[in-house]
């Protein structure tokens, strides 16, 4: 769905020939791959490598060169979410470095949302001496059993001679192609082992470098960009959808200028939010499950799709036959061979590097003097923005979450990285912030992890130290990982936390209240005692108010956003507001559900779930 490019490595190690421990080499490679931070919590079994980490910093303190901070979080998961707000602000690889046993198994989450998301990270576990493998050592897990089931490869070192290039090897793994989290499991004895070190080599994986190669080459060649633009000719209602390959491939720019040079309109995925900038004319926001409703409406009246690193999940095509049911033709870009008809079938698909296939077909459109006029299919999308534009209860005397992130918005103006938790408040600040760039919107699409959004900040201001970065959660998910609000303040982040607290799990509360008659069965929180404040304030944050009255919110906004450091902010918002619109799951956009201040053009009865229906 995604892809990079593979960086040169250096030549002629100025450390290969010398002798070091297993351990030493692991840090070395990894200041080799360029890594800039390492987040990770120690252990017994991988204290040799920590003992490297730190004399590596010593000697480059000495040195007068870069050291490579290591953050500690308040547990394993929150370090793997920090390499993976790392990876996806910088489009580098994300390091997470955990003892073996519960350190281990404390990072299957975040590894399984890499997955899904297709983030790169490697994740450096210890493991018990090879001798003790298998015998229920103590902090034992098996870990290549649980890894290898989520993530993109697992590697377990019993040969310590190989350690260095199969560390090197998974750096490559994980950012080529389509990218992704891989597992090195490292027994301790392979540590504390010493040997050659090389400063060179990879192993053997012949298969894998010969489909890198093969997307490589890839082209799109005169015949089939001369059937892409006769089918883009023949249509006059063209439509980008647009996922997050086009994020992962670095092909936000050539997306730009393919849309732009030939007019076509872009919605996006969840994952694909910035792949074009939000407030660009051409720009119809996110499609789907919580897409704008002109969104989804475009989707159903588009005669020719055209799928850029998108997969046709079930949150945008809930029903894949009444997905774009007004295409006469569907084109797929995609990096991965197993996305193209997985789904919905195509009429056009080429398997390469998002980038270069954007890039090519722009080219050949150009060169062959492709020109069509779309004026009149942009004025009916302008038409659908005006009359089903986002819109929410303005005259409520309670504080609606859309004014909340409105407000944010109006001071960021689209240029703060962003991230979420799972549940209402993602949705919300999907729908009401801007991005103009990629990699300022970090969230748990696919997995959909509550607890993402805190420490997935952390990683990203890491990455991005000059950027605001702002945690927009809520008062559920937060919880799930609210241990490293004290990891926001021991290194002195300015990352902003804000916590849109509506007593309870709000999306659940929401399909409760539509489908389940109304009964809050384990959803609400409104008589648990949880002082967010002053939880802030211990962890000790400076800045840490509630806000209750709407007539605040300009004035406490402007002035948490201002703050010198960390600031975290608790929103007292109406406990009843919902996301909306909404479509239901296995429903279409026909019967998509537009609440009360966004009009619908169908009349839309409300209707239960199928048994088979997930949530």
């Amino acid at each position: 769905m995604s892809d990079t490019v593979i960086q040169p490595r250096p030549i002629g190690h100025p450390l290969a020939g010398q002798r070091m421990s297993g351990a030493r080499m692991i840090m070395q490679v990894l200041a080799d791959e360029g890594v800039t931070a390492i987040f990770g919590y120690s252990g017994g079994a991988i204290l040799p490598t920590y003992d490297a980490v730190f004399l590596y910093n010593e000697q480059a303190a000495r040195a007068k060169e870069p050291q490579i901070p290591l953050i500690v979080p308040a547990n394993e998961q929150g370090a793997g979410f920090m390499a993976a707000g790392y990876a996806r602000a910088s489009g580098r690889v994300g390091v997470c470095l955990v003892t073996s046993g519960p350190g281990a198994t404390n990072t299957v989450t975040p590894v399984r949302d890499c997955m899904a998301d297709s983030v790169p990270i490697v994740v450096i576990s210890g493991q018990v001496s090879t001798a003790a493998i298998g015998t229920d050592a103590f902090q034992e897990a098996p870990v290549p059993t649980m890894m290898g089931a989520v993530a993109k490869h697992i590697f377990l070192v019993t040969d310590p001679t190989k350690l260095e290039r199969t560390v090197r090897t998974a750096f490559e793994i994980a950012r080529s192609g389509r990218p992704g989290p891989v597992v090195v499991d490292v027994p301790k004895d392979v540590q504390n082992w010493e040997g050659v070190f090389r400063g060179e080599g990879l192993l053997p994986i012949p298969g894998f470098r010969r489909r890198q190669q093969e997307l490589e080459q890839a082209l799109i060649e005169g015949p089939a960009a001369a059937h892409f633009f006769t089918m883009l000719g023949e249509s006059s209602r063209p439509l980008i959808y647009a996922g997050g390959g086009a994020i992962n491939g670095n092909a936000a720019d050539a997306l730009a200028e393919f849309a732009t040079t030939f007019g076509v309109p872009v919605v996006t995925t969840l994952m694909g939010i910035g792949s074009l900038d939000t407030t660009h004319p051409l720009a119809l926001r996110m499609l789907g499950m919580h897409g704008t409703a002109f969104a989804n409406y475009a989707v159903d009246d588009c005669d020719f799709l055209m799928a850029v690193g998108a997969r046709f999940d079930d949150r945008v095509a809930g029903v894949p036959a009444k997905f774009a049911r007004n295409a006469r033709r569907i084109a797929h870009l995609d990096v991965d061979r197993a996305e193209v008809n997985k789904v919905k079938r195509v009429h056009w698909s080429h398997i390469g590097r998002v980038r270069e296939a954007l890039q090519s077909l722009t080219a050949s459109g150009r060169a062959s003097g492709f020109s069509r006029d779309f004026s009149a299919w942009h004025a009916e999308l302008a038409e659908l923005k005006r009359v089903y534009a986002m819109n929410y209860d303005r005259a409520s005397p309670l504080i609606q979450p859309n004014y909340i992130i409105e407000e944010i918005n109006r001071h960021t103006r689209g240029a703060a990285i962003i991230t979420t938790g799972v549940g209402q408040h993602q949705m919300w600040a999907a729908q009401y912030c801007d991005f103009t760039e990629p990699r300022l919107w970090l969230t748990s699409g696919s997995m959909g992890t509550m607890g993402f959004g805190l420490p997935a900040a952390i990683g990203a201001q890491i990455a991005q130290p000059q950027r605001l970065v702002i945690d927009i959660d809520g008062d559920s998910s937060i919880r799930m990982n609210i241990g490293e609000l004290e990891t926001v303040t021991t290194y002195d982040l300015p990352v902003k936390v804000v916590v849109l607290n509506n007593f309870g799990d709000g999306m659940v509360k929401q399909w409760q209240k539509l489908f389940f008659k109304g009964r809050l069965s384990a959803s609400d929180r409104s008589l648990h005692k949880k002082d967010f404040v002053k939880a802030a304030q211990a962890d000790g944050f400076r800045y840490a108010m509630r806000l209750e009255h709407k007539a605040d919110v300009p004035r406490v906004i402007a002035d948490f956003l201002s703050f010198k450091g960390p600031a975290f902010l608790e929103v007292m918002i109406d406990p009843d507001a919902g996301v909306y619109p909404m479509v239901g799951p296995g429903q279409s956009y026909e019967e998509m559900i537009t609440g009360e201040f966004i009009p619908s053009r169908h009349k839309v009865d409300i209707k239960t779930p199928g048994p088979s229906e997930m949530f």
